[in-house]
């Protein structure tokens, strides 16, 4: 089964690191963020990427075009112009990038690989948001349902300390960051190809109102996630995530 990476986006609210590469491309101990995503889904198995790009899109392309001679040991010989490969550090990935438009939203980017998804079931997810989903429990959760689009739903951390008082204001309890209690979804979709049915070739197509429209036919499952999970929407979230790497603490390494 293919996986679809939406990753063209711009990501405004890492204009920092965004100005010089779109976003998926964002680093966490070093690897961009597309990199672990790619690696939670190859831990299941699952190895054959289409990757929907956009913004900055050659930068992606240049990182997977030089993926074998940056992990691998090499000695180059300046005088007879020769390079000697030693230790080699590569992936078991076949990865198809797709430009799909500069500013196309998510439903029209999507729509641009159906022609790579063979009318086949498919996963998807956005390229900047990271967890421990057991991708084999979320398959037989989507095959057991028979709808179109299974979402992974996930209740995030808060983003602020939450106080319990009463009436005259007296703090009867302090939590900081517990999680919200609405579920929301976290991607890492599965769907089936009638997902096309909703979709036509239009730049201003967003795939988030099309689920909707799913939702309103009876036709979205959600599997519910109560394990970690973590977009990079800030700099903030990028810290910590990269010192969760860098401490050997990041859940959604499932691969080490």
């Amino acid at each position: 089964m293919k996986v679809v990476i939406l990753a063209g986006g711009l990501g405004s609210r890492l204009s920092e690191e965004t100005e010089l590469k779109p976003k998926p491309m964002v680093e966490i101990g070093g690897r961009p963020i597309l990199w672990h995503i790619m690696k939670i889904y190859s831990y299941f198995g699952f190895n054959d990427f289409i990757v929907l790009t956009g913004y900055k899109s050659h930068l992606i392309k240049e990182y997977f075009l030089d993926y074998y001679a940056r992990y691998s040991d090499l000695t180059i010989n300046m005088q007879s112009q020769s390079v000697e490969m030693h230790k080699t550090r590569t992936e078991p990935w076949t990865v198809t990038m797709l430009y799909t438009g500069a500013d196309t939203q998510t439903g029209g980017r999507l729509f641009r690989a159906k022609t790579y998804l063979e009318s086949e079931p498919f996963m998807l997810t956005y390229g900047d948001g990271v967890g421990n989903i057991d991708i084999i429990k979320l398959l037989d959760f989507h095959k057991a349902n028979e709808k179109i689009v299974t979402v992974t739903a996930v209740q995030p951390k808060g983003r602020y300390g939450v106080l319990t008082m009463d009436k005259a204001g007296l703090v009867e309890s302090f939590q900081e960051k517990p999680s919200d209690s609405a579920w929301i979804s976290g991607g890492f979709f599965v769907m089936q190809p009638q997902i096309f049915d909703y979709l036509k070739n239009d730049d201003n197509l967003v795939l988030e109102h099309e689920l909707d429209k799913v939702a309103r036919n009876g036709k979205l499952q959600a599997y519910k996630h109560s394990g970690f999970w973590r977009p990079m929407d800030t700099l903030k979230d990028k810290r910590e995530l990269t010192e969760m790497w860098m401490t050997e603490h990041a859940p959604w390494a499932i691969w080490k």
